[in-house]
């Protein structure tokens, strides 16, 4: 796997105006797309507006270009595979994320800058100076308040995905692949600890998300609560169409 760069440790960022973004990482199989339906249900039961979405094909131009990543013919050089997942991800932001943050919805992200950074800084093994460089361009440097890791091993979260039915390009890659990006995502927590969750994702999932509940609930905690007619309002009432939906149909949208 290609090193981080040194020096490359986040400082803290004090919370942004408006909402909150939580992206959900890891490999194949980890349960990214359960674990925001769950902490989306627990939030709008609080009274949160809560906007769900994945990468990629979340958008109308991010819908075309999963079909070129996930289910091509033909093998993706890897810097194409990096500049179409980033072509995915700046129309993401400029038409989803940033409308529901300054709405001042709490946006669930299933896969983000994180995952471009392990499977093509890491899988792929790019440069992941270079990746995160492109991905900074393209999110115009739009980084999330906490990211969610769930860990499994790399063998394990296959055996999952493959059990759901046909394996999708990322699927079929091969073990070693896998393994190189879950080392990558684990880098990429020890790198910035303050703003990971890491979580053992063969634990029960309501295990989890009792955890992820207790972190998201102190994060939101340090944000006034938005007026009461904008709760459950908005962006909170669209979540599923452009959003994660079961992990079937989202738990293999990967690299971001």
């Amino acid at each position: 796997m290609t090193a981080l760069p040194a020096g490359s440790a986040r400082r803290p960022r004090p919370p942004r105006p408006g909402g909150a973004l939580i992206a959900f990482e890891g490999g194949e199989g980890s349960g990214k797309s359960t674990q925001a339906r769950l902490l989306a249900e627990a939030l709008r039961a609080a009274g949160r507006q809560v906007l769900v979405t994945h990468e990629p094909g979340a958008t109308w131009v991010g819908e075309g270009i999963r079909q070129l990543l996930l289910h091509h013919d033909e093998p993706l050089a890897a810097r194409a595979e990096a500049l179409l997942f980033a072509a995915d991800r700046a129309q993401h932001v400029q038409t989803v994320l940033r409308p529901a943050l300054a709405a001042g919805a709490v946006v669930l992200t299933d896969r983000y800058v994180d995952s471009s950074l392990a499977y093509q800084g890491g899988g792929r093994e790019l440069t992941v100076g270079q990746v995160r460089a492109l991905s900074r361009w393209a999110t115009e440097d739009l980084r999330p308040d906490l990211t969610v890791l769930l860990d499994l091993p790399a063998g394990d979260g296959l055996a999952r995905a493959r059990g759901r039915g046909a394996a999708d390009a990322m699927e079929c890659e091969s073990l070693a692949f896998h393994e190189r990006v879950r080392a990558a995502f684990r880098a990429l927590a020890g790198e910035d600890p303050d703003r990971y969750l890491v979580l053992d994702a063969a634990r029960p999932a309501t295990d989890i998300a009792a955890a992820v509940r207790a972190r998201v609930e102190r994060l939101l905690a340090l944000r006034p609560d938005r007026p009461a007619d904008q709760q459950g309002a908005g962006a909170g009432d669209v979540t599923d169409g452009a959003g994660a939906g079961d992990d079937a149909a989202t738990d293999g949208g990967r690299p971001a």
